[in-house]
């Protein structure tokens, strides 16, 4: 009888907190209807399901969530709360314009985080919040224009970071100034016009730098200076018709490819001089020097600068020696003539004199 009483006055209380109960016992188990989970490797496969919204009732021991391929149009402060275990997050192939504040803050353990193929115009200032662990970064093919300074602020241990394919115009000379880990940085097929000193002050560990199809008519004196350990410089596609071999010497580095094809050259001798001058540093390549072709003079466009082989220099040498000689000759030509007219005036003179 005490147990029966006691059963029953027990019972009426707990009722009503049951499934909340039982949800914070089994929730970590629970998979959202609409994907799949595999226990063994606490993966779950969300991918193309139409979802609009990162779904409830992820396992809390989850460390790979696959979102590619949905509707996904924004991402919710609390989308991925109770999700301390995560590692990889995918959320490619969606479209995905806003990222509400806070909304990866509770990813504190993610490694790896891909927002490629997506519709972002910005990243927001606290993007980075939380995000210490992040070693890889996908934000390509998106629709960034400005990089500011403070949204990859947390990102110190950041290895990879991709932003190629999109519209990026600028970038703070503030904006990578924590990433002083990176080993690789993609800026391909965006809309930069200056490579700026300062912009790449922090980043010693950067081996790969990938620059190419932007508008790059400029790279200021010192921008490449502080890249100890780059093994690969992308330029091709751009808008260089002139480059300065100090700026190029400025690579202190064991070994450095570079790729400067596709660029509209001016091929003169003072070019000439400098690529020959990068060719001659031991550390420096110019891997694509081959198909670096001239754009203007128009008599040289459309010639290889390899195939001009000295020619221009030797042309503009030529040129020099002519408009030298010919100066020389204009001189000796005016000294002669102002000496025969001196001598017919002093011949006119000395005849007055005898006449009188």
């Amino acid at each position: 009888m005490f147990t029966s009483c006691c059963t029953k006055l027990g019972a009426m209380p707990l009722l009503p907190l049951l499934p909340l109960l039982l949800h914070a016992a089994l929730g970590f188990k629970l998979c959202p209807s609409s994907c799949l989970c595999y226990e063994s490797s606490d993966l779950v496969d969300c991918r193309s399901r139409g979802l609009v919204r990162v779904p409830p009732s992820v396992p809390h021991g989850t460390w790979l969530l696959d979102l590619n391929g949905n509707k996904l149009t924004v991402v919710h402060t609390r989308s991925f709360m109770g999700l301390w275990s995560l590692k990889i997050l995918q959320m490619s192939n969606n479209s995905i314009q806003t990222l509400q504040p806070q909304s990866l803050s509770s990813l504190r353990f993610l490694e790896r985080l891909d927002l490629s193929f997506n519709q972002l115009h910005w990243i927001p200032q606290d993007f980075s919040q939380g995000l210490s662990s992040l070693l890889e970064l996908r934000l390509d093919h998106n629709l960034l224009e400005h990089l500011g300074p403070g949204s990859l602020g947390e990102l110190e241990n950041l290895r990879k970071l991709d932003l190629s394919y999109n519209h990026i115009r600028t970038i703070d000379v503030r904006a990578l100034s924590s990433l002083s880990r990176l080993s690789l940085l993609s800026l391909e097929v965006n809309r930069l016009d200056v490579l700026k000193d300062g912009l790449l002050n922090r980043q010693q560990s950067l081996e790969v730098l990938l620059l190419s199809h932007n508008n790059i008519s400029v790279i200021e004196t010192e921008a490449l200076a502080p890249l100890w350990r780059l093994t690969l410089l992308g330029l091709r596609g751009n808008q260089l018709d002139r480059i300065r071999f100090k700026t190029f010497l400025q690579l202190q580095t064991t070994s450095t490819e570079l790729q400067m094809s596709l660029n509209p050259w001016t091929c003169d001798c003072e070019l000439q001089r400098v690529f020959g001058k990068i060719q001659r540093v031991r550390h420096l390549h110019v891997e694509d020097y081959r198909a670096i072709i001239c754009h203007a003079p128009a008599q040289q466009a459309g010639s290889s600068l390899a195939s001009l082989d000295s020619q221009l220099c030797v042309a503009e040498t030529a040129s020099v020696l002519v408009i030298t000689i010919t100066v020389m000759l204009a001189v000796i030509g005016a000294l002669v003539k102002a000496e025969h007219n001196h001598k017919n005036k002093q011949t006119a003179s000395d005849s007055e004199r005898l006449e009188k």
